[in-house]
């Protein structure tokens, strides 16, 4: 099974995997309650694979100086 998008490309974006996954699985959450993402043609119909594709196109980002707040 290959998943789409590739760690590879994945990691020329958030070089860090845990907040790659971290990022991802926050995002996941938000498009399962809002039913909005933010690619216009998705190739994954889950919403992981929604969030990991917006990482890639870089309509998800991490700005370098945020720290996570405990929640």
């Amino acid at each position: 099974m290959i998943l789409e998008p590739s760690i590879d490309k994945l990691q020329t974006k958030i070089n860090s995997k845990y907040t790659l996954v971290t990022l991802a699985a926050k995002r996941a959450r938000q498009i399962q309650d809002t039913q909005i993402h933010q690619v216009e043609d998705p190739n994954s119909a889950t919403y992981v694979g929604l969030a990991l594709e917006e990482i890639l196109e870089e309509k998800l980002i991490v700005h370098p100086d945020y720290v996570m707040p405990n929640e």
